[in-house]
């Protein structure tokens, strides 16, 4: 079966800059997900530390493949071609009733990768809601040029630099990305989006994706990484990652360390805006 995108929908997706809902898994996968990543969580004594929510696909096979599935790289492929990276992934989790928040920003802003055809699969593992704090976004705003930004290092602020847009976002002109589990968003690395903290009663779990078309490249850092995920890497602008075989294996997570601090490095460089 094929989950391609349809004329409109790319069409859609260059104008506005996002697409949702799609269904990606099915509910029973979701939840033997979902209970894979709380037992590790239950067995490290609590929730995953800011260190391990990024590139869990390194040290679980469970989330690996989540990035392989087809229902999510053929969507993908319609907007970046046949040749895919998985660049990075993180697990976005809020905890219920809980002040942490994600700034309106723009991704492209710190990441250094051009050209900017750059695609984030957003995947529900629990109900994002505007009471949970689902992603929201301001439709259009990946056309223009890209907005100043300030660091802020913010407590509850969940990005890396906590980094902020310096413009007014008209709320009347924002979309509120509501997924339930299983469905999945798509959106451009320039489009400007944020979330709300978690009012509700359950965790709001996401995993974002972001894939890139093998011809991107690092511009910022050397000897960034990258998972060959669909087609051929004609160009090796990325060190290939190696996949996890299972959940949560010691040598997966060490490997997710040494490479997540490899990212963080090039993430977290001094700039202008600090």
């Amino acid at each position: 079966m094929s989950f391609h995108l349809s004329a409109s929908e790319t069409e859609r997706y260059a104008r506005d800059g996002y697409l949702f809902p799609y269904p990606v898994m099915p509910a029973a996968e979701v939840a033997a997900a979902r209970a894979r990543i709380e037992a590790f969580e239950r067995s490290i004594g609590g929730s995953l530390p800011k260190d391990l929510r990024h590139k869990p696909h390194l040290y679980s096979r469970t989330v690996d493949d989540i990035v392989r599935r087809p229902e999510i790289l053929d969507r993908v492929e319609s907007i970046l071609g046949p040749d895919i990276l998985c660049w990075e992934t993180v697990l976005f989790i809020k905890e219920p009733r809980d002040p942490a928040f994600i700034s309106w920003h723009q991704d492209v802003a710190y990441w250094g990768l051009e050209p900017y055809d750059i695609v984030t699969a957003w995947v529900a593992l629990s109900p994002s809601t505007r009471a949970s704090g689902c992603m929201r976004v301001v439709p259009g705003s990946h056309a223009g040029e890209i907005a100043p930004h300030k660091d802020t290092f913010a407590a509850n602020n969940m990005l890396s630099r906590g980094q902020e847009m310096q413009v007014e976002v008209d709320e009347a002109k924002v979309v509120d990305i509501v997924l339930q589990p299983g469905e999945m968003s798509l959106h451009h690395v320039k489009i400007a989006h944020g979330s709300d903290p978690n009012t509700a009663d359950d965790r709001r779990i996401g995993l974002a994706i972001r894939y890139i078309p093998a011809s991107v490249r690092q511009t910022i850092g050397a000897n960034d990484t990258a998972s060959l995920v669909r087609g051929v890497d004609r160009f090796g602008h990325f060190e290939p990652e190696p996949r996890a075989t299972a959940d949560f294996s010691a040598e997966g997570l060490a490997v997710q360390a040494r490479l997540r601090e490899r990212r963080m490095g090039i993430l977290l460089r001094p700039t202008a805006a600090a």
